[in-house]
This record gives structure tokens, C-alpha cells and sequence, in this order.
């Protein structure tokens, strides 16, 4: 069977599977619970300065979509709201009970080099794996100067990370905002500042909704409502994109990236790695679903990984990234032609309703012999794949690859004004 064992910045754990700093996370009764499911590791939930942070109620909206619950989850919840003392006995005698178990601290104090001095001896002393900087809050604390406030400026990024690597000798993971223009700049940044990993993404700013009778955003507090970070299965392609750009770049080559952002499954998971993470982190698919959920997703990713040969997590992680390539690398001359099939398909028209209203008009509509048929056309079929997508059948349409010869990319293409000479 694949080997599951990860050695993530020095961390060890049994599966790359770990809980992010989260609800989840938030106190020992929790991460029990989830180290006796099977989970590999937790990144405990945010700590900071006592006094303690207060929170609100409620905490959390949700996107609904099309029948499916939980699309997108978005919270206004800040970090721990529990006393620092409380938070580091029970991560002590967690780490002591589960000894095999990734146990990483998440932190977010002020951005005063006293204070990162302060809470790192602290933390150290409870036989923690590692600490995680919460760089990506992006709501509460970030108007406190913290968080995403501090995640958005690539100086402040590299400077607190290089005042944890000289008060620790825990490995430092910096956990990277999404709410930025370019990801490789603080990944840049958390380099040089020597961290050991990164960690992404954090959640995304967001409003989740507005309650049209009460007209404030969702979730309300009190008659009022603010943004707050978006998770869940909606962001995942954001997530996977932001990864992959820090995998490939030449710069950031052998940084360990610690990935999360809506793994609810085996195959999400085998995504991640693909673009180049090494470990994951699962935050929204435990709450909506508990923490059994990483029974389905140790036994699927184990068996796909045997399947297709991968005999451990550094052979899978980053498989994808040489075929992620920026769009002027792309071969102009490939072609996919969409071919129906007759037999699967059950009359719905809805893919010549997206192709006649909003594509190329690639595909006929006939009455025969009693029934609605509709066929490519293909000498219009541009192969763009809405038919595809549209359709409720699975695999009724097909993207069927045209015979080629050779590959024509942007630079060369005789149209592109500063095309490279032959």
C-alpha cells in the first residue's frame, strides 16, 4: 500500500492529513477527538495576547447552492477566545498523549518584535511540533494591525518571520493570505525572513449575503453585519491556482507548501499535492461533516495512489506542476471536437440552448422519427466545452482531440507583434 508517512519542515506525522486553525482546532476535547479519527496532525486554533479576544454571534453564513449545503462558508469569528495558559496546558498534554501526532501552534500577536519574543518561549515549552503565522485573517484582526494586515505587506512578512526563526527553534510556517494581487511576493518575502514552509490559503474577504429583511449583511449581529473570510469548497480553485504559482516558481523551488482551501475528499486532496503541496489542511469539510470524514479520504487517497503507482507523498506532490504552464505556452494549434452520443443522450437541449444563445452555434437541432436530436456541427465546433459542462449526462458529450501537426505557441504565432523569429 502507499506509504501515507509525511515529513513535512522537519514535522512528522502519520498522513499528510491535518486539521487548520479553526473551531475545530480550539481546545483539547476537540483534537482528541480528531487524533482518535485518524488524523495526522492539527494546527491548533489561533492564540494570541491575553486578555483574550472577545467574539460575536453568530459567527458564520453559508452559501447554499442548487440543493447543495455548505458550498461556502463564510465566518466573522476571530482567534481564540480562551486564556493563553488554558490554551498551552492543553496543547502540553496533548502532544504528550499523542506523541506521533503533528501538533502545530497557530499565532497572532501584535506586530512589536517584544511581543513574538515573548509568546514563542511560551509556546516551545509545551513539546509542540511547530508554529504556524496566522499572516491571513482577514477580518477582525486585521483591523487591529494583525493578520491580513500584516499578510498584504511582504516587508512585515519577511521581518516577523526572521524574529521567529531567531527566538524559536521550532520550524516556522507562514500561513499566506489570499487578499493579494500576487501570492509570490509574500512567499518571497517569508523566504527571506528564513521560514521553514508556507501554509495557503487563508479564507477570502467576502460579504456571504444580505438578509433582504433586515437588509444587513450575513451572518447579522445585533441588526448589523461585516465581511468576513470565505472557505469551503468554493475557493478551492483559487487555492489551487495560488499554489501551483508558488511550486513552480524558480525562486520558491523546495519550499514546502502546506495546502488547504476546500479538501472535502481524496481526489481534492490528490489535487493539492499534484500542484505541488506537501501536507493538508481541512477545516470546513470536518465541520459540515465531522471528523469520520478522514476514513474516506486516508482509504481513497491510498488506493488512487496505488492505482496509479505513486508509492509515497513526495512521488505524487508536484506531479502536475511541469504541465502548468502560462497560457502563451499553450500549443495553438491543438483542437477537440464535442461528438454527442445518441445513445446516453436524453433530448434536454440544454446544450444547444448554451451553444445557440452564448457560443459558436455548433449544434443542430432536428425533429426525428418523434424526438428532439441534436448534433455538432463541426466545422463551427470551436471546442470550448460548454456543451460538455451543460450537460446532465455524464459523459454524453465528449471532447474527441483532432489530428495535429506540430505546435504553434503565442510567441511564434505570426499574429503576436513581438513573436520570436524562427
Amino acid at each position: 500500500m502507499a506509504d501515507l508517512r509525511t515529513i513535512f519542515a522537519g514535522i512528522k506525522s502519520p498522513n499528510p492529513f491535518w486539521l487548520a486553525s479553526a473551531p475545530p482546532t480550539d481546545k483539547a476535547y476537540n483534537v482528541r477527538r480528531a487524533f482518535d479519527a485518524g488524523w495526522g496532525g492539527v494546527v491548533w486554533k489561533t492564540l494570541g495576547e491575553d486578555p483574550p479576544v472577545v467574539n460575536v454571534s453568530s459567527r458564520y453564513g453559508a452559501l447554499n447552492y442548487n440543493g447543495n449545503r455548505l458550498m461556502g462558508l463564510n465566518n466573522i469569528e476571530l482567534i481564540s477566545d480562551r486564556p493563553l495558559a488554558v490554551n498551552l496546558a492543553e496543547i502540553k498534554q496533548v502532544k504528550r498523549d499523542y506523541p506521533d501526532r503533528a501538533v502545530i501552534v497557530s499565532l497572532m500577536v501584535p506586530c512589536v518584535e517584544e511581543s513574538w519574543k515573548a509568546i514563542l518561549p511560551l509556546v516551545e515549552e509545551t513539546g509542540a511540533d511547530g508554529i504556524e503565522l496566522n499572516f491571513g485573517c482577514p477580518h477582525g484582526m486585521s483591523e487591529r494591525n494583525m493578520g491580513a494586515a500584516v499578510g498584504q505587506v511582504p516587508e512585515y512578512v519577511e521581518m516577523v518571520t526572521r524574529w521567529c526563526k531567531q527566538y524559536t527553534r521550532m520550524p516556522v510556517i507562514v500561513k499566506l493570505t489570499p487578499n493579494i494581487t500576487n501570492i509570490i511576493m509574500p512567499a518571497l518575502a517569508a523566504k527571506r525572513g528564513g521560514a521553514d514552509a508556507v501554509s495557503l490559503i487563508n479564507t477570502v474577504q467576502s460579504v456571504i449575503g444580505v438578509d433582504l429583511d433586515l437588509m444587513a449583511p450575513m451572518p447579522v449581529v445585533g441588526g448589523k453585519g461585516t465581511h468576513g473570510g470565505y472557505c469551503g469548497p468554493a475557493v478551492k480553485p483559487i487555492a489551487l491556482r495560488m499554489i501551483g504559482d508558488i511550486a513552480r516558481h524558480p525562486d520558491l523551488a523546495g519550499l514546502p507548501i502546506s495546502g488547504m482551501g476546500g479538501i472535502g475528499s481524496w481526489r481534492d486532496a490528490a489535487e493539492f499535492l499534484a500542484m505541488g503541496a506537501s501536507s493538508l489542511q481541512v477545516c470546513t469539510a470536518a465541520m459540515h461533516y465531522g471528523f469520520r470524514i478522514v476514513d474516506d479520504m486516508i482509504d481513497g487517497l491510498s488506493g488512487w495512489m496505488d492505482q496509479k503507482n505513486y508509492a509515497d507523498i513526495p512521488s505524487l506532490s508536484g506531479q502536475a506542476i511541469p504541465r502548468f504552464v502560462n497560457w502563451g505556452e499553450l500549443n495553438l494549434k491543438f483542437k477537440t471536437i464535442a461528438d454527442i452520443d445518441q445513445d446516453a443522450c436524453i433530448g434536454c437541449g440544454l446544450c444547444h440552448i448554451a451553444c445557440e444563445d452564448t457560443s459558436h452555434q455548433a449544434i443542430s437541432k432536428s425533429y426525428i422519427n418523434g424526438k428532439n436530436v441534436y448534433e455538432v456541427i463541426d466545422e463551427e465546433c470551436v471546442g470550448c466545452n460548454l456543451c460538455a459542462h451543460v450537460c446532465p449526462i455524464d459523459d454524453c458529450i465528449t471532447m474527441q482531440p483532432q489530428p495535429v501537426e506540430g505546435e504553434l505557441t503565442w510567441p511564434e504565432h505570426p499574429n503576436n507583434p513581438n513573436r520570436v523569429a524562427a
